[in-house]
């Protein structure tokens, strides 16, 4: 049996999963490319390849380490804003350099964590299925997503499987939680059709235990796609008040007509991109979609095909997010 190899190791997932491998017994080999995290790793006792991947990779440099049986790809341009080119030299250049790698490091089980962003559009998506049409992407973040997806499917010789976990949370993250917290410092929080929104997040404990579900998974399993996610559809208000409360951060809500905000998001996004220097506006029509529509996923082929369930809900979640309780 050889290694496992996560890349993105120096993020917030990548992280925590070499930390629950090493947990169980196992020695992966972390892949990354920021400095101090990977010093961080190397001073934790893993074994730490310097790489990047929006560049070809080079097999010897995984010889020391022994053969290579499995790769987790979490290493991702994560953003719901951004130059189509970032995007594209790190989701699809980067996953195609490093399916070649896989191939000739002889791989037998690739997980690839996608996300469900490559379904959304700008109305409500409930119990949404893995073998739903996708729509038009939202943004470049969801074209690249569902590009890498394809490319990774089309790779049957590496056992290629495909997780789609929805808004990733828990200790140690710094997207979807700290980016609440910091628009409800800054300004009212848009309240669009009467609250109607509503998500489903996933704990980062619930897609750990995915990702060994599909380690240890049978053949008939390789080439699908698994949505993960809690199971539990929130109100998107009672989330951001929950966090926020936890947090002692005052939130103000405000009623706004969606179709106005939206228009407005899409000409500042647009503004944005052809402006250099300006940076990440402050709402793009996704985030505000976020706010506005009812989203769940059907998690019911994990459970049949994987075994796989989520374990924690999310007040468990979030307890254990501030430091204030433990995973079941």
């Amino acid at each position: 049996m050889g290694r496992l190899l996560v890349t993105g190791a120096t993020g917030f997932l990548g992280g925590a999963l070499i930390r629950h491998l090493h947990a169980k017994g196992s020695n992966p080999i972390a892949l990354g490319r920021n400095e101090v995290p990977c010093q961080q790793l190397e001073a934790e006792g893993f074994d730490v390849v310097r790489m990047d991947l929006s560049q070809p990779c080079d097999p010897q440099r995984f010889a020391p380490f022994g053969p290579v049986s499995a790769i987790v790809h979490c290493a991702a341009l994560s953003a719901p804003w951004g130059p189509r080119s970032a995007f594209q030299a790190a989701n699809v250049s980067g996953t195609k350099h490093l399916l070649r790698l896989a191939g000739a490091l002889g791989v037998r089980r690739f997980v690839n964590i996608s996300s469900p962003t490559v379904c959304f559009e700008m109305k409500d998506k409930e119990n949404l299925q893995e073998d739903d049409p996708l729509p038009p992407p939202i943004n470049a973040y969801a074209a690249t997503k569902a590009d890498a997806e394809r490319l990774v499917l089309a790779r049957a010789d590496l056992g290629p499987i495909n997780l789609r976990p929805r808004g990733l949370y828990g200790a140690g993250d710094t997207t979807l939680l700290p980016r609440l917290l910091t628009a409800a410092r800054k300004r009212p929080l848009p309240l669009f059709r009467e609250g109607a929104a509503s998500i489903d997040l996933t704990h980062v404990d619930d897609l750990l235990s995915a990702v060994d579900a599909a380690f240890a998974a049978p053949p008939a399993c390789e080439g699908e796609t698994f949505n993960i996610s809690g199971g539990e559809p929130l109100p998107v208000r009672f989330i951001v008040d929950r966090v926020c409360a936890a947090k002692g951060v005052p939130v103000r809500w405000r009623k706004r007509p969606l179709a106005p905000a939206v228009l407005a998001a899409k000409l500042l996004e647009r503004a944005s991109l052809m402006m250099p220097g300006v940076g990440e506006p402050p709402v793009t029509p996704y985030t505000l979609g976020l706010f506005a529509f009812r989203q769940s996923l059907d998690i019911s082929k994990a459970a049949r095909l994987l075994g796989w369930r989520p374990q924690i809900d999310f007040e468990t979640g979030l307890a254990i997010t501030l430091g204030e309780g433990k995973a079941r």
